[in-house]
């Protein structure tokens, strides 16, 4: 027997959205230029999660491993037999909020649209690996370069 597919509604964003949350990034821009260590990275998916009602979570937070979030996982079974596994386990421990679901586990990872899935591997890598979210680009026209904010908000083809 088929189950019908809820209606998909968007979930509404964190408490400190609009202007109050240029002001936090800004806040946070300065502590970082302060010396201090940034330790979670908001973040908005390409598609977003979809729950079992139909809400669709597209932004969130993730915050930087630790040697036991990338050691802990190698001891899962599910790893052992499968180890492409390991980023959905790994990604499971890390973010924090998505949308208004606060209890990430390996099992809301694996209901991400690939293109999601993708997208969190590769900010996960560049948090922890470089501890931002910005890149260098040309413009191929002008060749004039600038930086980029690659934790989502946009969708493409916007500036």
């Amino acid at each position: 027997m088929r189950r019908g597919i809820p209606p998909v509604t968007t979930a509404p964003p964190p408490a400190a959205g609009g202007r109050e949350g240029g002001r936090d990034r800004e806040r946070e821009r300065d502590r970082a230029e302060e010396g201090l260590l940034r330790t979670e990275f908001a973040f908005e998916l390409p598609r977003g999660y979809v729950d079992p009602s139909g809400t669709v979570h597209r932004s969130g937070v993730m915050r930087l491993a630790t040697a036991r979030d990338e050691l802990v996982p190698l001891r899962d079974d599910r790893v052992r037999e499968n180890s492409a596994y390991l980023s959905v386990v790994l990604i499971s421990r890390v973010i924090t909020r998505l949308g208004t679901i606060e209890d990430i586990h390996p099992g809301v990872v694996e209901d991400l649209f690939a293109s999601d899935l993708a997208f969190l591997q590769d900010f996960y890598r560049r948090i922890n690996s470089e501890g931002h979210t910005r890149a260098a680009v040309t413009c191929p026209s002008c060749r004039e370069g600038f930086t980029v904010d690659l934790a989502g908000g946009g969708r493409l083809g916007e500036s």
